[in-house]
């Protein structure tokens, strides 16, 4: 199911809030009607996927607690494999075996699996809780609210990618405590805004990148082409991934759960760390906290760090999807990141305005590798960008490039949104149900657009 569907805004977010609220008294009651509409959602593109994280979390679940009755590691070793044994195969399999067939020079067989949607997202989450449970940081929760922390409908798909301590201790909360009111005001401004940001923007830029970046494929593109191709996926990716989250915050708020912040305004970095602080912010701190600390950091010297970094940012690339170029746009910004902390190790501060252009000229040639669908595509476009295509035409779409732009920078995140409004005024809440019917009737014009990462 789409966040930004008719049936999901005038059908299920309603039914499922008023069940919700109607037996708001009793915890386990409102933590099964979360678990069913969860179920519901995630089975609504196709029902026998459910099994699949149902089996991983319980799964999981028997594994924590057979380390907890005999106190040794291995059942939360066999655990951390399994999950990723799921994700890989379902992920990586065709892309292990076309690259060992490029290797070896043999045929062979695919197994041309369906990806799973938000297969990447939970995998993560139940990893975080078995590392936990091994640092002895993580407690044995009942099946129940440990399925729901997993399974809760609004971050399943596509994150934020949540933690067990920052969500659980939420679900014994009544959501009928003060501010409820508020909460849900709130939740519906910021899912309102992802929603204007995905139908909108995203779709709109989708339908100018899409062409081009096929034309790409098939001759150079000329000057005014590729910069249209390359900023128009720039903002199209940031407010696809950014509407996603922010429906997801907006929509869990309506429960009364407060879900981590995920994006805060990225394309106003004025350095590549501070992009990344900035960037996607669940997975940087989860590939900071469960793998790069863990493989030394920048505690054991220079080398080590390197190493530390590359690895880590070539991981987060794959784990983007299955294919060399997410590995070298990993790469790249694991150079990046280094050559930054380098920078500023020198304690040379790059004026501001220097420093943003430096960062957003590099974060635009990754996310050209990023989008490309191969280094020969990568290579032609990125030449094309000095004009190597021909220095003829003109940026399309002009109009909407700036749009994208001022949404980017000026728009603030959900969670300064939840922390700065503290009652929405009459006036934000006519423009919000005005701008939430605009995108209705918008998205009934033609089939809702599937977000970037909606199968991932």
């Amino acid at each position: 199911m789409l966040f930004q569907s008719q049936f999901y805004v005038l059908v299920f977010l309603p039914a499922v809030t008023l069940l919700y609220y109607s037996v708001a008294g009793s915890e386990l009651a409102r933590q099964w009607c979360l678990i069913g509409a969860s179920l519901v959602f995630y089975g609504w593109w196709d029902a026998r996927f459910v099994i699949l994280p149902v089996t991983q979390i319980l799964a999981t679940w028997l594994l924590a607690l057979a380390h907890q009755r005999t106190g040794r590691r291995a059942p939360l070793i066999v655990g951390v494999v399994v999950n990723l044994l799921s994700l890989g195969t379902f992920k990586y399999l065709d892309f292990i075996l076309g690259s060992a067939e490029t290797t070896i020079g043999i045929t062979l067989p695919r197994a041309h699996l369906i990806l799973p949607i938000g297969i990447s997202f939970f995998s993560f989450q139940l990893i975080s809780y078995l590392v936990d449970r091994m640092r002895g940081e993580a407690p044995i929760y009942p099946l129940r609210p440990f399925a729901l922390f997993v399974l809760l409908y609004p971050h399943l798909i596509a994150g934020p990618i949540v933690r067990h301590n920052e969500l659980v201790p939420q679900f014994s909360l009544d959501p009928r405590r003060e501010g409820l009111w508020r909460r849900i005001a709130i939740g519906l401004v910021i899912f309102t805004i992802g929603f204007g940001k995905k139908v909108l923007l995203a779709d709109k830029l989708g339908a100018v990148v899409d062409p081009l970046f096929a034309d790409a494929r098939l001759h150079a593109l000329n000057l005014g082409d590729a910069w249209t191709a390359v900023l128009a996926f720039s903002f199209q990716l940031f407010l696809d991934f950014s509407a996603y989250t922010e429906m997801a915050i907006g929509s869990a708020l309506i429960f009364g759960l407060i879900l981590p912040e995920n994006f805060r305004r990225p394309y106003l970095a004025t350095d590549i760390r501070d992009f990344w602080r900035r960037w996607h912010i669940t997975l940087s701190s989860f590939l900071r906290d469960y793998l790069y600390i863990p493989l030394g950091g920048s505690r054991h010297g220079l080398w080590r760090y390197l190493l530390a970094t590359m690895v880590t940012m070539g991981l987060c690339g794959l784990w983007h999807g299955a294919g060399w170029t997410f590995v070298a746009w990993g790469l790249w910004h694991g150079v990046g990141l280094a050559t930054c902390h380098g920078w500023q190790r020198l304690g040379r501060p790059m004026p501001k305005l220097a420093g943003w252009v430096v960062t957003m000229l590099f974060v635009l040639i990754g996310w050209v590798v990023f989008r490309a669908a191969s280094f020969g595509v990568a290579g032609s476009m990125l030449m094309s960008l000095v004009g190597e295509g021909g220095a003829g035409g003109a940026l399309h779409e002009i109009k909407l490039l700036l749009l994208a732009a001022l949404a980017s920078a000026l728009i603030p995140s959900a969670h300064e949104i939840i922390n700065g409004l503290k009652n929405p005024r009459p006036m934000v809440s006519v423009a919000g149900a005005l701008l939430a019917v605009y995108c209705l009737l918008e998205v009934g014009t033609k089939a809702p657009v599937s977000f970037i990462y909606f199968q991932f």
